[in-house]
């Protein structure tokens, strides 16, 4: 039998109870079986037998590890105990909208080898702008509240005109829609060109002039994506997609999905 002083034996207080069951033990287990522990998997099954476990040890939370016969604490002792780094809830990163992009790109592939049987198409790159300001104007919807909070920060107009933080993601949802659809390009284009062009304005000034340190509502108001180089580059994509639109609108380009002619 082993030992409770075994040094790869953990033990594990867990809350798994009828109506809740603890995530982080979950994770806890996961990390320790990964990592090679025999684990002995205590699970906590009502609120008395929770609160006398944290009296009797002292502890205010669960889960609880337990390894070599000494407590190493809850799920974020546990990592740091094995060398593992923990993620700063405030720390700004790229990766919400480096993930967006990823994925809508792939969406637009994935549409143009459905329609024209190859993804690599004029259109594939139209979608992939559309698809982007829907998906960007959904976040933003999540709680429009949020978002027009951490909008006002920066945005221009939204600072001469409350009412605009209100109406942007709708805007952007619009026209993004519109783009997709490849319809109604005299209403989409002036839409995306006006909110893209008052963007990039507004994010220039706030990061490469005023030189301020500022957190993007694109993906949201409680994202930790830092406004910056891929907050204008959402901007810029929404003006070159309305000059895009006007131009084929206007007709001063045809052709299909997998190439471009100038009318002579």
């Amino acid at each position: 039998m082993t030992s409770i002083a075994d040094p790869r034996r953990a033990v594990l207080y867990r809350m798994v109870m009828d109506q809740h069951v603890c995530p982080y033990g979950l994770k806890a287990k996961d990390l320790l079986r990964r990592s090679g522990y025999a684990i002995e998997d205590n699970r906590l099954r009502t609120r008395a037998e929770t609160d006398a476990f944290k009296a009797h040890h002292g502890v205010t939370t669960t889960p609880q590890i337990f390894i070599g016969g000494e407590r190493i604490g809850g799920y974020d002792d546990l990592r740091r105990h094995l060398g593992k780094s923990i993620a700063d809830p405030k720390a700004t990163t790229y990766r919400p909208v480096a993930a967006l992009f990823a994925i809508t790109a792939l969406m637009a592939l994935a549409a143009s080898h459905a329609v024209y049987g190859t993804p690599f198409t004029l259109q594939a790159g139209e979608w992939f702008i559309g698809f982007s300001m829907a998906v960007l104007a959904l976040l933003k919807l999540q709680n429009i509240e949020s978002f027009a909070t951490m909008f006002l920060n920066y945005d221009l107009l939204a600072r001469r005109w409350v009412p605009y933080s209100y109406i942007y993601p709708f805007a952007e949802g619009l026209a993004g829609v519109l783009m997709i659809a490849g319809a109604l390009g005299w209403l989409s284009a002036p839409i995306a060109l006006v909110i893209g062009t008052i963007g990039a304005v507004s994010v220039v000034k706030a990061v490469y002039i005023d030189r301020r340190d500022l957190k993007c509502a694109c993906v949201g108001g409680s994202s930790n994506v830092p406004l910056g180089f891929l907050s204008l580059t959402e901007n810029l994509m929404m003006v070159a997609m309305a000059a895009w639109t006007a131009v084929s609108a206007l007709g001063l380009v045809t052709g299909g999905p997998h190439g471009i002619t100038l009318p002579l």
